[in-house]
């Protein structure tokens, strides 16, 4: 019997071995099972769609070049549904403005359309993939006439894009259409027999500047994220200031340029003097436009592959404040928005004197002397023969303050140039960034320089002549609104020294930092 019992204890026993065993498979199992559950709901989490990123605020044609690259980048919106929303803020202004001449939106839609599919295909995106933008009529666009406002030019078909074009489309930009210019862009309004007068978004009875009016129009109403224009004597930073908006006109060779479809070579100064840039909102969106801009192009024998930001100057950053001449009939509104400006500058940590600047007068001469002389030995002929009696008395207005020159006294304007500019430079060394004024009166109406020789002497000399000596020098100078008078906008320009387009732009951010961004009080208006 006690055998039996010990026979079962022993069966009880080695019954309950293999139960231990199997917890401890059991218990290994478990352990498996959970990290596989782990790992089943990491990969669950990885592979769940996330939420769909935030969206900027307002309308989509309001938002900056910088946020809808981003939110296009991200997935929060489609390049297709920002296209449109920009087509049709186009046909609701564009009609009163005449801003956009060549309505390129069936082929920004295509664009867009691959644009969307590009980014579904998961390919490297341009700093502007998706963002519609516009680009001014004078230059070469692949397939398209570049009739620079003149009637007689609209069989000079563009056989390629010019570089700054290229260059935007390169970054993924989409292209909704071109805008207007005044004839072969040598005005500063810009009205033409070709396309008709642009108007001003803020006021009709004010010009939008030019000769890049259509530009500054369009972009100030909502039209584009970025405008392109170009610059020989004032013709991004007027009408930035015109129409409210941001610019830069870099160094001489930061951008290239380039016309395949001209029949012959631009004269040397004239090429040296001209600047192809962006007109934006915002400061941020004219440096996200200048980098996208001034990528290498081949065919620009002066271009210049110059680093974008320099080292920065011990702070503070002294700023000039121009003296302004004696000679100069000045508004109460611009010293008041000069001021203004550079109440803000200091409140950014600059320390802001003023200063005369380098023999102001005569830089502004010799740009004139320089352009009139050259345009009139090469083009004036030609030009005269097909244009306007409205270009006749704007360019004899603008000749009526040059001197005639043989070629001796051009020999000496040009070399002249070279004094000047380094003049300016060594000033840089102490005040590395310049606040000037772009006009120094209020903004003349939509033809004003159509009535007399004089008149069109006066705006050049008197009004505009601290944008137009810029030129000669082939300095960056960004213009950055500051305030309204009496409804209508007011900026300032800043100035810094030979590919220092980092210097000014610091400069002009902080100022709208300061002042906001103008054109949001624009569509108020417009609503």
């Amino acid at each position: 019997m006690a055998k039996r019992v010990a026979k079962r204890v022993v069966k009880r026993a080695s019954k309950k071995t293999p139960a231990k065993k199997s917890s401890k498979k059991t218990s290994v199992r478990a352990s498996k099972a959970a990290k596989a559950a782990s790992k089943t709901r990491k990969t669950k989490a990885k592979s769940a769609p996330s939420r769909k990123p935030a969206t900027p605020k307002g309308p989509v044609w309001q938002w900056s070049a910088l946020e809808t690259a981003a939110a296009i980048r991200s997935g929060a919106i489609s390049s297709v549904e920002v296209t449109e929303a920009h087509v049709a803020r186009m046909r609701a202004v564009n009609p009163k403005l005449n801003a956009i001449v060549v309505d390129l939106s069936d082929e920004a839609l295509k664009a867009a359309k691959a644009a969307d599919q590009a980014r579904a295909k998961g390919g490297e995106l341009g700093l502007l993939h998706g963002v519609p933008i516009t680009i001014k009529e004078n230059v070469d666009y692949e397939g398209r006439p570049n009739p620079n406002g003149v009637p007689s030019q609209m069989n000079i078909i563009a056989p390629s894009d010019a570089p700054v074009v290229r260059n935007l489309r390169k970054a993924g930009a989409i292209v909704l259409g071109l805008t207007n210019t005044p004839e072969f862009s040598f005005r500063g309004f810009t009205d033409n027999p070709l396309h008709g007068l642009t108007l001003n978004p803020w006021d009709p009875d004010i010009t939008c500047g030019g000769s890049s009016g259509g530009a500054g129009s369009a972009v100030a109403a909502g039209i584009g994220t970025i405008a392109h224009g170009n610059d020989i004597g004032g013709s991004l930073r007027w009408p930035a200031h015109c129409n409210g908006v941001a610019t830069i006109k870099p160094t001489q060779g930061r951008i290239p340029a380039f016309n395949q479809s001209a029949t012959a070579e631009r004269p040397m100064l004239a090429h040296l003097m001209s600047a192809q840039g962006p007109l934006a909102r915002s400061v941020g969106d004219v440096r996200l436009g200048l980098e996208v801009m001034c990528q290498r192009d081949p065919r620009d024998p002066w271009w210049v592959p110059a680093p974008l930001a320099g080292p920065k100057p011990k702070g503070p950053i002294k700023v000039a404040l121009a003296k302004l001449p004696a000679d100069m009939n000045v508004d109460p509104s611009v010293r008041a928005a000069l001021k203004q400006a550079a109440d803000h500058l200091e409140r950014g940590g600059y320390r802001v004197s003023e200063v005369e600047v380098p023999d102001i007068n005569g830089v502004w001469q010799t740009w004139c002397d320089i352009i009139v002389n050259e345009v009139a030995v090469l083009q004036e002929a030609g030009m005269l023969a097909v244009a306007s009696e409205h270009f006749h008395t704007a360019w004899g207005g603008i000749k009526l303050k040059a001197n005639t020159l043989d070629l001796a006294g051009w020999m000496r304007a040009t070399a002249a140039r070279s004094g000047h500019i380094r003049a300016w430079q060594a000033f840089f060394e102490d005040y590395p960034v310049v606040l000037a004024p772009t006009t120094v009166m209020p903004t003349p109406g939509p033809r004003a320089d159509t009535t007399s020789l004089e008149r069109v002497a006066e705006m050049f000399f008197n009004d505009l002549r601290f944008i137009s000596a810029i030129n000669v020098l082939g300095l960056p100078s960004a213009v950055v609104p500051v305030a309204l008078h009496e409804g209508k906008p007011i900026g300032v320009q800043l100035i810094a020294g030979r590919y220092r387009e980092d210097l000014a732009l610091d400069a002009a951010a902080s100022i709208e930092k300061r002042a906001g961004v103008l054109v949001q009080k624009l569509w108020q208006q417009m609503a």
